[in-house]
């Protein structure tokens, strides 16, 4: 089930409850490779504590932050976008400033990483449960050909095809260590952003009704409690839908779009707010045209930085999947988020790749790596974070600045993005960029989702 089908449905729900296993040694990189096991300062804690033990819940440790924005896209791996940036721990590159990364398809043959025709995409690729265990498979990074994603997985984009992306991307902090929360589709990993869960689940199929509510609540919810401004703008369905009671209970808090704009111009953005793309054209999950998506996200971050809250905003651009894309690095272990076990039973709409049953797993390890950039007027120059991250870092800053309690162990462990700002000295982005454009500005597709070109594209 997509992640457009499940909204959908959810949305009834809702409505009903409210209502490197690269070859090519001797190569060199774009950038210096880094271990996946970088050091962070943030303190680890267990569900249900504080940061500061001294303070009450609610105080704002962080006065200098304001307002957090969250801008989560889908279904691209670090490589498939930033292998070329020349920043950060991108690909290998041989002679001929090329790729080297390989993979085998099912009879032996190699198939390279290759530039991408246009900014459309194949219908083929997968990054379900099964698929993206077959690519990891134990850390060997050798099954992603031989998943359902097929040649497509080694497909990738550079500066000429997202050209917004790259000048953020080489502005502001670039996090070379984001990985996805778990090795799972866009469901699992959004629960991870709200509540530092899974809660259980392994993919979009809203018919498990074994997905218990999270114990310690949502993120929106610790929030409420405390009398904090939130917001879930959303185009055409909200990330809140995943929890239909918390939804239903907060319709009020999930606007439109059209509202986020109003608000960052009029200077009225929320303390906490996700920015949400049209699912069906700007998410950049495939078979869409990425073009759109990255002229999504540049409006949206044109627009904070042109808000008068921009002085006080950190703005956090990630992906919630790698999509079914190669990346070389291997997702590390991580810390389990509870005691909740992935559901591995088959269920209606479930898409097993070939196989009889779901195969073996936990969250005890992070995802594949995603594109993430931290955007704010305190961010570093000139930096690149190699601090492992996942999406409850977004939690972890949001419960640093106001002293709130970890959801989970998971969020409690995770590090709070503060080592690609600096607080201390005078904002190095006060006077926000001019980046260029990005490649769409028709706000049409320019070219037909789901004819990709030929891939492998030679």
């Amino acid at each position: 089930m997509s992640r457009r089908r499940f909204l959908v449905t959810a949305s009834s729900a809702a409505a009903f409850v409210a209502l490197e296993s690269c070859s090519g040694s001797g190569s060199r990189r774009l950038s210096a490779p880094r271990p996946a096991s970088s050091t962070t300062t943030t303190v680890p804690r267990r569900a249900g504590r504080r940061p500061d033990l001294t303070r009450a819940a609610g105080a704002d440790l962080i006065p200098q932050i304001e307002h957090i924005v969250v801008v989560m896209q889908e279904n691209h791996s670090y490589d498939s976008y930033f292998g070329m940036l020349g920043r950060g721990d991108g690909f290998h590159l041989d002679a001929h400033g090329m790729p080297t990364a390989s993979n085998s398809d099912a009879h032996g043959n190699a198939v390279r990483a290759f530039h991408m025709a246009n900014t459309c995409q194949s219908h083929a690729l997968s990054q379900n449960w099964n698929s993206s265990h077959i690519q990891w498979n134990n850390g060997k990074l050798d099954g992603f050909v031989r998943s359902p994603s097929g040649a497509a997985a080694m497909g990738y984009w550079d500066g000429a095809d997202i050209p917004f992306y790259y000048a953020l991307a080489r502005t502001f902090p670039l996090c070379d260590r984001w990985f996805a929360s778990c090795l799972g589709q866009t469901s699992p990993n959004r629960r991870f952003l709200l509540c530092g869960s899974a809660l259980g689940s392994i993919n979009t199929n809203i018919t498990e009704g074994d997905i218990p509510a999270p114990r310690n609540g949502t993120i929106v919810e610790a929030l409420e409690r405390h009398d904090i401004s939130w917001r879930d703008y959303n185009t055409t369905f909200p990330s809140l839908l995943l929890f239909p009671p918390v939804f239903s209970k907060y319709q009020d808090k999930c606007p439109k779009i059209g509202q986020f704009f109003t608000d960052a111009a009029a200077g009225k953005l929320p303390s906490f707010c996700l920015v949400e793309p049209n699912n069906e054209t700007q998410t950049e999950e495939d078979p869409q045209d990425i073009s759109m998506g990255e002229a999504f996200t540049a409006s949206v971050i044109n627009a904070v930085m042109k808000s008068p809250n921009w002085p006080k905003t950190l703005l956090v651009l990630c992906y919630d999947e790698h999509g079914g894309y190669y990346d070389h690095v291997p997702p590390p272990s991580a810390t389990a988020p509870d005691d909740i076990k992935p559901i591995l039973k088959f269920h209606p709409g479930d898409h097993l790749d070939g196989l009889s049953s779901e195969l073996p797993g936990n969250y005890a390890r992070y995802g594949f790596r995603v594109p993430a950039v931290v955007v704010s007027p305190f961010a570093k120059p000139n930096y690149v974070s190699h601090v492992v991250h996942d999406h409850t870092s977004i939690l972890s800053l949001v419960e640093h600045k106001w002293n709130l309690p970890a959801l989970t162990d998971r969020d409690g462990a995770a590090d709070n993005l503060l080592d690609s700002i600096d607080l201390g000295s005078a904002p190095a982005f006060l006077a926000p960029p001019t980046l260029p454009k990005p490649k769409n500005t028709t706000g049409a597709p320019i070219c037909l989702p789901g004819r990709p070109g030929p891939i492998p594209n030679p």
